[in-house]
């Protein structure tokens, strides 16, 4: 295989990884006003993803350089066009990150109210502009036979990116959900499990749309395949849940956004950004990619450090792997 694929593939894999990992991070930083009654409860929230959410960031950005080394005609096209949307997801990402510092250290409502704010909208927005950029990698750009992008800054808004959208902040809210449910017990973890159970059947239906969508217009058989594998899977993950199985319903939403990821970037391939000028004026994996020997040197970086990564990551959830509760929240200490 050559290593343009692979390449592709392993961007596409480090999509997943971040849409599965940062999904409950979105989902519970937007559920955060609405799950919690009190301060109490939200620290309870916001511990849940305390250890975890900085590293689940990495993979966005390790995504993002990723294109830039492999595919740097794809990152150009896709980026410049998606600037402004772009930009919005940085600063929300920023912000969040400052509200998760900064809500403790001023013992006032008045204080945390305006940082679980933030909290909220750099949970939202960012979880919006990823769906938009993906969506519009998908189902692609008008490009012109150079690969710039013809017409307004904001061409990448369109019905099908909004849908994207939309898709990945229903099942950032779901997985959030799950993961509350998951991660904590008492009263919080029953009113998180009722969420998804009635929030889940309408917040996955963008999801199963922008799949549809792309089968659609450009899928084959297998992806095809891979689509009906995600409903399935959502079925399972709503049974489960309904057996208290918050565990397996968890694991069963990783399947639903796997699945999900190999159609959409199955039904894409072997373009990695189409023209909806032309599609002979397509990015193509071939006609994007790197020189061989870059896409070498990358494989190698590669090969020695993503286990370093995985290791570490899979053994901070280890650690802090147990249930959070409001028995554990002690009071409420300023310096």
């Amino acid at each position: 295989m050559e290593l343009s694929i692979v390449w592709f593939c392993v961007i596409a894999l480090l999509w997943l990884g971040y849409l599965f990992l940062e999904g409950f991070d979105f989902g519970v930083g937007m559920l955060m006003p609405f799950l919690a009654k009190d301060n109490t409860e939200r620290r309870v929230m916001v511990n849940t993803i305390g250890p975890v959410w900085d590293g689940n960031e990495v993979w966005v950005i390790v995504a993002i350089g990723a294109t830039f080394a492999a595919f740097p005609g794809w990152y150009a096209s896709l980026l410049s066009a998606a600037y402004l949307p772009v930009l919005c997801v940085l600063l929300g990402l920023i912000g969040r990150g400052v509200a998760f510092e900064y809500r403790g250290k001023v013992d006032s409502d008045r204080w945390r109210a305006a940082w679980d704010k933030v909290i909220f909208t750099g949970s939202l927005v960012p979880a919006l502009g990823i769906g938009l950029l993906i969506a519009t990698t998908v189902f692609g750009l008008p490009l012109d036979a150079e690969g710039n992008r013809v017409g307004p800054v904001l061409a990448a808004v369109r019905p099908e990116t909004l849908l994207g959208a939309a898709a990945v902040v229903g099942f950032a809210l779901v997985h959030g959900a799950v993961f509350t449910s998951l991660k904590t017990d008492g009263d919080i973890r029953h009113r998180a499990r009722e969420l998804a159970l009635r929030l889940g059947p309408l917040a996955l239906v963008p999801l199963g749309a922008l799949v549809v969508l792309a089968q659609l217009r450009s899928g084959s058989g297998w992806t095809w395949l891979a689509a009906g594998v995600a409903g399935a899977a959502a079925l399972v993950s709503f049974a489960r849940l309904l057996r208290g199985r918050e565990g397996q319903a968890f694991a069963a939403l990783g399947v639903v956004i796997a699945a999900s990821v190999v159609a959409l970037f199955g039904s894409l391939y072997p373009n990695v950004l189409p023209s909806t000028l032309d599609p002979a004026w397509s990015l193509t994996v071939e006609g994007a990619a790197s020189s061989p020997y870059a896409l070498g040197v990358m494989s190698w970086v590669a090969l020695f450090g993503t286990p370093a990564v995985l290791i570490y990551q899979a053994w901070t959830y280890w650690v802090f792997r147990k249930r959070v509760s409001t028995a554990h929240i002690p009071p409420v200490h300023v310096p």
